[in-house]
């Protein structure tokens, strides 16, 4: 008999997800530039969880329309940035105020994609830059879609 290649366990699952994550992440930066509409839903024009939506209902995961309920789909994650995947969801909030009223999908490397009604258009930002009374405060992380490794990449500490 020839030699069989081992994989280990789920090998090929993981690098699906993988795989999955990577076509999510092309997905939303192709919607890059694309401008912000409240309550918009289609490349024609996107809110925060419009955009969520849509890149997520690319590859067959549907969510609930608003930030707030998207908040509540998935797994809990660690907001340390060492265990972010790409594909994750990002969540923010006004400062002082509880709740969340604005979502964005994790890229890697520390940069996330989002509608954003201040820039009037779909941006990437650095999940740490400066903050300012535009910039709402980051609330949590939900994972969506599970499997693979964190992203291994080193967030970046400026922006």
């Amino acid at each position: 008999m020839g030699t069989a290649v081992q994989r280990r366990p789920f090998a090929l699952w993981s690098e699906s997800a993988h795989n999955l994550r990577d076509t999510l992440v092309a997905v939303a930066r192709a919607q890059i530039g694309t401008r912000y509409v409240l309550g918009g839903t289609t490349p024609k024009g996107f809110d925060c969880s419009g955009l969520v939506r849509y890149v997520m209902a690319a590859l067959k995961v549907e969510l609930p329309r608003t930030a707030a309920q998207q908040a509540r789909i998935g797994d809990e994650v660690s907001t340390d940035p060492s265990s972010l995947r790409p594909g994750d969801l990002l969540t923010f909030g006004r400062k002082g105020r509880s709740g969340v009223s604005h979502i964005g999908i994790y890229v890697g490397q520390g940069r996330y994609i989002h509608a954003s009604s201040v820039a009037g258009r779909v941006i990437e930002s650095d999940l740490n830059r400066t903050g300012s009374p535009l910039i709402k405060a980051w609330r949590g992380v939900r994972r969506v879609v599970a499997g693979a490794e964190p992203d291994t990449s080193k967030a970046s500490s400026g922006g």
